[in-house]
C-alpha cells in the first residue's frame, strides 16, 4: 500500500507559502508507517516546533493499473475521503533551502491521518466537492475540488505513468490555503460538505 501525495495543487496554497504554481503534479510519498487511522490521537513529535495541518481530499484506489488511459481514470477509484498531511514546516524550510528531499518533514510516523471514505455515487459531482477543517470548532481551511490545478482523473492518469497503482493505494490530492500550526490539546475535525469524516486530537 502506497500513500501518494500531491503538493501545491491549489493556487492559493502555493501563493500562501510563496511557492511557484507547478506546471505538472508535484509528487511525494509517505510510507505505511505514516498512516494514522480510526481517530487515534496524533502525538506532537519532539523534533519539530512547527507542525502544520493540511486537510486534503483522498482517493482510494480500487484496482491495479499502469499507464491508465484518461477515459478510464475515474474507474480506478470508487471512494473519496479526507486526510491530513501533517508537515514539519520548520524542517521542510531547512530542507528546501538546501535543495534536499522533504521526507523528514512529510513522511515521519503518523504524518498521514486518514479519516472515513464515502462511495462516489453518494457524493454526487466529485468535481465540485466542498471540504473543510475545523480546529477547536473554528474553521481554518476550506476548499473545493473544482479549484484543483490537476483534477482527480488527471492525477490517476499521470501517477500511473511512473508508479503502478494498486488496490488500497491512497492519493492525497493537495491542500487549499489556510494551513497552520497545531499544538497539544487542539482538536481537528474534517468535513466533506456537512459530513464529518475525520477527527484527530493533538497530544
Amino acid at each position: 500500500m502506497k500513500i501518494i501525495c500531491i503538493g501545491r495543487n491549489y493556487v492559493d496554497h502555493a501563493h500562501e507559502l510563496n511557492n511557484p504554481v507547478p506546471k505538472s503534479p508535484l509528487i511525494f510519498m509517505k510510507p505505511s508507517t505514516a498512516m494514522l487511522m480510526d481517530g487515534k490521537p496524533f502525538y506532537h513529535p519532539e523534533f519539530s516546533q512547527n507542525i502544520h495541518h493540511e486537510i486534503e481530499l483522498v482517493l482510494k484506489i480500487r484496482k491495479n493499473g499502469k499507464h491508465i488511459h484518461p477515459k478510464f481514470a475515474s474507474d480506478y477509484y470508487d471512494e473519496i475521503g479526507l486526510g491530513i498531511d501533517f508537515t514539519a514546516r520548520d524542517i521542510q524550510d531547512q530542507l528546501k533551502e538546501k535543495g534536499q528531499p522533504w521526507e523528514m518533514a512529510k513522511a515521519f510516523d503518523h504524518s498521514a491521518v486518514v479519516g472515513g471514505f464515502v462511495p462516489k455515487p453518494q457524493l454526487g459531482d466529485v468535481t465540485n466537492l466542498e471540504f473543510s477543517l475545523l480546529k477547536n470548532d473554528v474553521e481554518v481551511q476550506r476548499g473545493n475540488s473544482r479549484d484543483l490545478i490537476f483534477s482527480f482523473d488527471y492525477l490517476v492518469e499521470y501517477i500511473s505513468k511512473f508508479f503502478t497503482l494498486q488496490i488500497g493505494d491512497l492519493i492525497y490530492t493537495g491542500t487549499p490555503a489556510g494551513v497552520g500550526p497545531v499544538k497539544q490539546g487542539d482538536k481537528l475535525v474534517g468535513l466533506i460538505g456537512e459530513l464529518p469524516l475525520l477527527e484527530c486530537e493533538i497530544k
